[in-house]
């Protein structure tokens, strides 16, 4: 692993490994979970915001992909233009920390999950903490497979054999709760909220797409399939939890579901959902956490990482409060929304999708501004922050992620114009 551009002989993923990539994704006990917290709003309001969300939140996160495939760099190094090559490590911190956060919840999912599933066997197989290690060392053991070309091959058997799984849970969902989710009246959620909590998904992965689009050999293809792979899969997953939730009010729609598959004699197929889906999902975690620490410092080899936030993942998933789930989608979003309003406006409306590679790497360079920190990103996303939790605080009906993005974006966009033209008039 080298945080150097990747070498054009390495860039060799093409449009159907990314949609692969980002339906394995998404085939996730968690996605069907945070489905489950927009049953307030209804069927069809949730089933919009489930929609609406998604065309938000997956363009800002392949859009974030395009950084990658446009030069080949990792997401954190696509930050040092806009933060600083210092103030890039603000952004790997926070990613880390999220990336852990979500690799612990994959886990505490489906280790419940196979606890579930393994209760009737018994023994050792109905312990949640038994299905969170076997897991947390089958998602180690594939994310330190990455970069062999093995690799694309077990990828492409997993996704398939999951979304057969996740087709016959699809018809085992619809036969139990039928067209009875229609008849059901919502309760009180803003509309503004629920979008939110929808954005936050897609928007959870935009720290970390361009890890995987700097080895696509065209943008255009990594884009869209990127797009389309998470958007369908994780709408699928989304209103599988809204309808579970309608119906039964079980707070946790996936162990419900699980649970009526089992019932009818598909305990297998489920338990393979379970673990070969919390792997696929959480993989990505484990690998662009390593990322991100060689961003901040390549002291610690890539694979050494790799074995710490694997245990570590394991360890806090032990311990974790599954109730603060959706409090912790909220403080992505506060975290990151405003974060890559800066990072895209920057390399999108100021830079043009121009950037000067060599000088990301170079202490003192284009993108050093002041002793290594842009200060006027940082002041940007801070008041893009300021702006989530305020409007979150407040319980305004406009939701936090898209007036953040607007605030940082355009601040950001303002204040770099300000300062390039008092630099023009000091030349003169």
């Amino acid at each position: 692993m080298d945080i150097r551009p990747t070498h054009a002989s390495e860039r060799n993923l093409g449009g159907m490994d990314y949609f692969l990539l980002w339906a394995g994704v998404a085939i996730s006990l968690a996605e069907i979970w945070a489905g489950g917290f927009l049953a307030p709003m209804g069927f069809w309001m949730g089933v919009l915001a489930i929609i609406l969300g998604h065309i938000i939140g997956n363009t800002f996160m392949a859009l974030g992909g395009v950084i990658g495939s446009d030069h080949g760099i990792m997401s954190m190094v696509s930050v040092r233009p806009s933060f600083g090559i210092r103030g890039s490590n603000l952004a790997a911190v926070l990613n880390i920390i999220q990336l852990v956060g979500w690799a612990s919840i994959m886990l505490i999912i489906g280790g419940r999950a196979g606890a579930v599933l393994g209760q009737p066997v018994g023994g050792i197989l109905g312990m949640s903490q038994f299905w969170i290690i076997i897991i947390g060392l089958g998602t180690l053991l594939w994310a330190l497979w990455t970069g062999k070309s093995v690799w694309k091959i077990m990828q492409t058997i997993a996704v398939i054999a999951l979304l057969l799984v996740i087709a016959m849970m699809t018809w085992v969902s619809f036969g139990e709760f039928g067209t009875g989710v229609l008849a059901v009246k919502p309760t009180e959620m803003h509309f503004m909220t629920g979008l939110d909590l929808v954005i936050a998904m897609p928007i959870s992965w935009l720290p970390l797409v361009a890890d995987y689009s700097r080895f696509s050999r065209k943008t255009r293809p990594a884009f869209w399939n990127t797009w389309w792979g998470y958007f369908i899969v994780s709408c699928w997953m989304y209103v599988l939890g809204l309808m579970a939730t309608l119906m039964t009010g079980e707070t946790d729609p996936g162990m419900l579901i699980l649970e009526m598959m089992g019932k009818i004699g598909f305990a297998v197929p489920a338990l393979i959902m379970v673990v070969f889906s919390t792997i696929t999902s959480d993989f990505p975690d484990v690998y662009s956490a390593t990322c991100s620490v060689m961003n901040i410092s390549q002291k610690i080899g890539a694979k050494a990482f790799m074995w710490i936030v694997g245990i570590l993942s394991i360890f806090v998933a032990l311990v974790f409060p599954i109730d603060q789930y959706e409090n912790f989608l909220l403080f992505i979003g506060a975290m990151f929304v405003p974060l890559f309003g800066v990072v895209l406006t920057d390399y999108f409306a100021i830079r043009k999708r121009r950037l000067n590679t060599e000088e990301i790497y170079k202490t003192g360079g284009e993108y050093w501004y002041f002793k290594g920190f842009n200060i006027t990103a940082v002041i940007a996303w801070a008041i893009g922050f300021i702006t989530f939790e305020l409007i979150t605080i407040m319980e305004y009906p406009v939701g936090g992620s898209l007036p953040s993005m607007f605030v940082s974006g355009a601040l950001y966009f303002l204040f770099m114009q300000s300062g390039k033209k008092e630099k023009m008039s000091g030349a003169r």
